[in-house]
């Protein structure tokens, strides 16, 4: 490291004296971490600050002097002469920058004074030859451990002990007195929509959101851990509160404007990083006896110092913006960069894997956005009477995520020749026998068919009856006829369905399964009894029963055209039935397979049956033939070819499948009972990718956005798909990068495979829930639009209307529920931010 120092003149002693700072700028040459961190600023103060709120903004940061002075750095040429800041008589012990770019306002407190300072006045007046003055706002106030702007820098909110006071920032006086927590205050931030609103931490290990107007509490949140809260965090993006302790753990909440809070997700520090490490492939089956056999190695606690938001991320060579959900979280080892949607930890740097740093453990954090997508981090060292500016570089941290393999749910490319999609179904010619020589036999007349004598006819009583109200109406019946037939398009604008309508119980045994027809007017219901039940889209009416498997059945399917559908049963047994005919035109059992079929469904514009059973992927050719000779009524004239077999990468069993039957596609999604996800390329016939550990838990349900014919989605839209785990959640990833780009988990699964659904407009996500409920999530945002109560047992099975905003659900205990959408409430159609722009990529 090349260090350069540089004496400001009188002020402070040489650094042999260690009584006052010094600089050292790092060269090009000294850059840390492929150019991802750079150390811009390194001081050695007189002091510990390991415990006080440090300064920072795009454009200064600040720290104390001597206890009760400040010096303030500019951010783009530190090697400049700092600004003094004198005027406390105590010594500081917060400070804060305000929200504005100009001017650029600095609040600081100790024990007397509560200070508010305009930066450019002071540098006019500093190199006009006099002393830079502030403005008092607050007295005797107590040791003042946290500050915070409002987004207007209009108020200052300063927490002493347990009370937080509001005061104004042009003159001294206290607006507001607020006291309620058992304990002393650790943060407050104001509302960045609401300037009546304020969040406060405290060692209860509580927050507390207060009405600035009435002075009292608008919400106070249960016990949430057994450490303090330290830090707290609003976005203004999806109205969140994060908070975070000094065990690592975070909490994120809602804030609606009735301010009933629910949470949206918990993360644990610690268990994201390790899943972070299993993923990277970093971590072996010895580095737990590693660990323990190190004598100098120090487990310390990732205590959450301080939070900050990723700025937008501008994408030059493509000409627009795309905001992102990233958290910078400073902690006493490192800097964890978090993405909010996923809970997912993106990338951890370690101040121990930076050994050219000038810090190894952190006291405090202060984290700024900077300049050309960049976060300034200025922190202060543990131990040691150190502080440093760093730099992280989020553009470098964005290509290293984005280096990922993806892929296309659309075709870019004819199918190969040698592709299985290629495959035909030889139709066998009706073999007529030959005759042997011989004179033929010819026809006594020259028509095919003679006019019967009338015989045996009765004899006609009424020679002759004109019609006398013959009118001529075939156009309007054609008219009517067909009327039903023009397809309306999907409501693109209105509110997601909540309103109970029909409630409907059909059996005692659970509903596995749902879905609609295509055209949205008939609806399959698989049950627990073993039978299928088919419905009219209102639920009115007795259903047709189909009966002939022997144990729950696990999936139906729709085939486009809709005269056709199959189940899938547990008695590893599937049948394709046909409208109006009690029994299946084809059957395949028989010991076909040897474990149950946990996916089936028509696939490639209803060219071929996709169905998993035990580790294996089958692609079969079928042809439906319903004619049945009399005399051998039992023999069945359908054809089932097998085209060809696939086999999971890691032999383990599937347990659900998901491919879109209405467009020609080459995806084929599977999951397996090793908590993998692998993508099929059925053109190539090849194990694309594969994605381990995708859950927690093995995925029992996995779903794709494949719209409907009433509604029309960006071609983006269709890369989405989800999967859903026993207490793990429900997960959204994008095909294009195979990664997962948001998680919803507020509603409950704990042991049943609730199963989840995507809305024809792309707008809306349903899950079932073990607490007698279904939830509906706006696709962009990890926080429940609503929660549909009032279910009598788990809600197991969620579908969408496709052709109205309609939702079905079904319960454990074999009852049916229909939701529709509310009349005048509307939505949003922006799905903009659901879908993530990279660059394109092809199968």
């Amino acid at each position: 490291m090349v260090k350069v120092y540089r004496y400001l003149r009188g002020k402070f002693p040489r650094p042999e004296q260690h009584a006052g700072p010094y600089l050292s700028e790092l060269n090009s040459s000294a850059q840390t971490g492929a150019k991802m961190v750079i150390e811009k600023l390194s001081l050695t103060c007189d002091g510990l600050l390991s415990h006080r709120q440090l300064a920072c903004c795009p454009s200064y940061c600040g720290i104390p002097l001597h206890g009760k002075d400040m010096l303030v750095y500019g951010n783009v040429d530190a090697v400049q002469k700092p600004l003094l800041l004198t005027g406390h008589h105590g010594e500081v012990s917060a400070m804060t920058f305000g929200n504005l770019s100009s001017p650029v306002l600095l609040c600081s407190a100790s024990a007397d004074y509560v200070i508010v300072w305009d930066i450019e006045l002071c540098k006019k007046r500093t190199q006009a030859g006099r002393v830079a003055v502030g403005t008092v706002v607050g007295t005797l106030l107590g040791e003042v451990v946290h500050l915070s702007f409002c987004f207007s820098d209009e108020r200052v909110a300063a927490c002493s002990g347990a009370t937080v006071y509001i005061l104004t920032s042009k003159r001294q006086e206290v607006v507001s007195t607020l006291t309620c927590h058992s304990a002393p205050l650790t943060s407050a931030e104001f509302c960045p929509w609401n300037k009546d609103i304020l969040v406060t931490t405290s060692e209860d290990r509580t927050f507390k959101v207060w009405d600035l107007k009435t002075e009292t509490v608008c919400y106070q949140s249960f016990v949430l851990s057994a450490s303090p809260l330290l830090s707290v965090l609003l976005l203004e993006e999806n109205k969140h509160i994060v908070t975070g302790s000094t065990d690592g753990q975070l909490w994120c909440f809602s804030l609606p404007d009735d301010h009933k809070c629910h949470l949206v997700t918990k993360m644990d520090l610690e268990m994201m990083e390790k899943r972070h490490q299993m993923q990277q492939g970093t971590v072996s089956d010895q580095t737990g006896v590693a660990e323990q056999s190190a004598p100098d190695k120090v487990k310390t606690s990732k205590a959450v110092l301080r939070m900050a938001f990723c700025n937008s991320l501008t994408d030059t060579s493509r000409g627009h913006t795309k905001e992102n959900s990233w958290l910078c979280i400073g902690s006493t080892d490192g800097l964890y960069v978090v993405d909010l949607a996923t809970s997912e930890l993106l990338t951890a740097l370690y101040f121990e894997d930076y050994p050219n740093l000038s810090v190894t453990m952190a006291g405090s954090w202060s984290i700024s956005p900077g300049w050309d997508n960049s976060m300034l981090l200025l922190v202060s060292s543990l131990l040691t009477p150190r502080v440093t500016l760093l730099e992280l570089c989020l553009c470098d941290l964005r290509r290293t995520l984005a280096c990922g393999e993806g892929f296309l749910v659309f075709p870019s490319s004819p199918p190969l020749p040698e592709s299985p999609l290629n495959a035909e179904l030889q139709k066998k010619e009706p073999k007529h026998p030959k005759k042997k020589g011989g004179i033929k036999e010819q026809p006594l007349v020259f028509h095919s068919n003679v006019k019967s004598s009338g015989y045996t006819s009765a004899p006609r009583n009424i020679m002759f009856s004109p019609k006398t109200n013959n009118q001529k109406n075939s156009s309007s019946q054609k008219a009517k006829k067909n009327k039903g037939l023009l397809l309306r398009d999907y409501p693109a604008d209105i509110a997601a369905p909540s309103i109970p309508c029909v409630h409907l119980s059909i059996t005692n045994k659970p509903v596995h399964c749902l879905q609609y027809s295509g055209d949205g007017k008939q609806i399959l219901c698989g049950l627990g009894d073993s039978s299928v039940l088919l419905y009219k889209t209102s639920l009115a009416g007795n259903p047709t029963v189909y009966t002939g498997h022997d144990k729950p059945v696990s999936s139906v399917s729709w085939s486009l055209n809709r005269q056709l559908w199959l189940s899938a049963s547990e008695d590893q047994s599937l049948r394709i039935w046909t409208h109006g005919s009690p029994k299946p035109a084809i059957t395949m059992g028989d010991s076909m397979f040897f474990k149950p079929i946990r996916g089936a469904q028509f696939y490639y514009l209803d060219k071929f049956l996709l169905l998993a059973s035990g580790h294996s992927l089958y692609l079969y050719l079928y042809n439906v033939d319903t004619t049945r000779d009399n005399i051998k009524s039992y023999q069945q004239r359908s054809v089932v070819k097998l085209t060809r077999s696939f086999t999971t990468t890691s032999a383990t069993d599937i347990t659900t499948l998901s491919a879109i039957n209405d467009f020609f596609s080459y995806i084929v999604l599977v999951c397996g009972s090793d908590r993998s996800l692998q993508v099929f390329d059925m053109n190539k016939g090849i194990v694309a990718a594969t994605l381990p550990d995708a859950h927690s838990r093995a995925v029992h349900c996995i779903t794709q956005n494949k719209g409907s014919m009433f509604s029309t989605q960006a071609p983006d839209s269709y890369n989405l798909f989800l999967t859903s785990a026993v207490t793990d959640g429900v997960k959204m990833w994008d095909l294009r990068t195979m990664r997962c780009v948001r998680r919803y988990e507020n509603h409950v699964n704990r042991c049943h495979p609730c199963s989840s659904a995507v809305s024809p407009c792309g707008r809306l996500i349903a899950s079932g829930s073990e607490d007698n409920c279904a939830y509906i999530y706006d696709i962009r945002s990890s926080s429940y639009l609503h929660r549909l109560q009032k279910h009598s047992d788990t809600v197991l099975s969620v579908t969408f209307n496709p052709a109205m905003p309609e939702l079905l659900t079904g319960t454990l205990d074999g009852k049916l529920r229909l939701f529709q959408s509310s009349s005048g409430a509307l939505l949003s159609h922006d799905t903009s931010a659901a879908v993530h722009s990279v660059p394109n990529m092809t199968v």
